[in-house]
């Protein structure tokens, strides 16, 4: 293994002050060589994130409208930085070729990636460390999925060699070279491509916080730490909601076992929390998360289960649709399809019709205000009565249990709640597994 690569979120890199304190985090340990930079976040909170104002920017420029607003906040902001941290960084040449291409592209994909790469050419330059540019060697296919092998040949082609390397995140490049980002957050994984490529003995994801909780915060004030995780079980909690990793940052270091920590770059001493590949289970649950806004769609007819090909035609109204679903909890002469809103969108009373026609069921409804939680512990399937205390503490709570499904994994319980029940619900089942061993 090779070194460490480190990724630094937006609120790492918000002004020169945390710029040098990202340094001193680099320098104080020479096996931290590959550097993966976000955009400036907010300096405070009535401020702008450096890549919402390149969004605003490319939005008013192809409306035909006046954006000089937006480049020139941008402008100070990166004079500033240089200015401050005494580089010799030349923004005022890298804006004037931007605004030559600000309105070349109907996609925002190209403006979006700029304050990455912007923050990427001065942090390298404040390094004195070898600059990369995502478009040349992070490469997605014509359908816009990522192409791993190509990505992890060229990027270890060019991580080679002693030093430091600076990577921005958050983008790359269609195989015409038109620079493609991921979604928001994707710098995550980008930090994972590059650990991958660099095949680095850790990935250390610096941020804002100390880790982990157990359970949102915001929900639970004093939700317990997250030593220990696996993969397995972050991609569960990130996919509910667990918001302090991208879902989709585990999949490059998934395969040859890269453990990421997650660190708190203002409180760089602290344990944060370790993501690995398997872990000793001495708690039945390691986390809780959940979130808002689903529908379930509920299919009946009566000998369901001697019909066959009914699930197929009922998914295959979903697909002509486009809509993709979340769970799919049967029983013998049922079937409930739980769906995001934003996939359902205004598809709702098409698909039910659909349905219909395509099944002929007794009955189909849309139950609309769903929240799904998430119970996750890779050592459910060793302890007896988890569903039972989950169903009791719910019960204590006085919240209305609508859905339980639990996948053959025995890793998560999924549960759908009433919107209005979400955050009582996780109080209740964080109290009831938080000290229970």
């Amino acid at each position: 293994m090779n070194g460490i690569t480190c990724k630094f979120g937006g609120t790492s890199l918000a002004d020169a002050d945390c710029i040098r304190a990202v340094v001193a985090i680099i320098r104080a340990n020479p096996e931290r060589r590959f550097i993966v930079p976000s955009a400036p976040g907010k300096r405070n909170p009535d401020d702008k994130k450096i890549t919402d104002l390149l969004l605003a920017w490319h939005d008013l420029v192809r409306k035909g409208l006046d954006a000089s607003q937006p480049a020139s906040i941008i402008r100070e902001r990166y004079t500033q930085l240089a200015r401050e941290l005494g580089v010799t960084f030349d923004i005022e040449r890298h804006l004037d070729e931007i605004a030559k291409q600000v309105g070349v592209y109907i996609e925002p994909d190209f403006m979006a990636s700029r304050g990455e790469y912007l923050m990427g050419l001065l942090l390298s330059e404040y390094l004195g460390a070898t600059f990369i540019d995502p478009a040349e060697c992070v490469k997605f296919d014509d359908e816009g999925l990522l192409d791993t092998a190509v990505t992890y040949e060229l990027l270890g082609k060019r991580l080679q060699g002693p030093g430091l390397f600076v990577v921005p995140g958050f983008y790359g490049s269609r195989p015409d070279g038109v620079v493609k980002t991921f979604s928001r957050g994707g710098s995550d994984v980008s930090g994972s491509i590059v650990a991958r490529a660099a095949m680095s003995s850790l990935y250390e994801n610096w941020t804002d916080v100390s880790g982990f909780r157990m359970a949102d915060p915001r929900v639970v004030s004093n939700a317990k730490r997250i030593e220990l995780i696996t993969y397995a079980e972050l991609r569960e909690l990130s996919y509910m909601g667990a918001s302090v990793l991208h879902d989709e940052a585990i999949f490059p270091v998934r395969g040859p076992g890269i453990p990421i920590h997650i660190c708190n770059t203002k409180a760089p001493s602290e344990p944060g929390t370790m993501i690995v590949a398997t872990r000793a289970s001495s708690f039945p649950v390691v986390g809780i998360a959940g979130r808002k806004g689903f529908t379930m769609i509920h299919v009946e007819k009566a000998l369901m289960n001697k019909e066959r090909g009914f699930g197929r035609r009922v998914l295959s109204v979903l697909e002509e649709h486009g809509v993709s679903f979340e769970h799919m909890p049967t029983g013998i002469d049922t079937i409930s399809l739980i769906v995001h809103d934003d996939e359902l969108a205004n598809h709702g009373p098409a698909v039910i019709k659909g349905i219909e026609r395509m099944c002929e069921p007794d009955r189909v409804t849309l139950a609309p205000g769903l929240a799904l939680i998430a119970t996750v512990g890779q050592g459910m399937n060793h302890h007896i009565g988890v569903a039972s205390r989950l169903c009791t503490a719910l019960s204590d709570a006085k919240v209305n249990l609508r859905v339980i499904n639990q996948g053959s994994s025995e890793m998560n319980i999924i549960i759908g709640v009433e919107e209005n029940d979400l955050n009582d619900a996780v109080r209740a089942i964080y109290n009831a597994f938080a000290d229970w061993t």
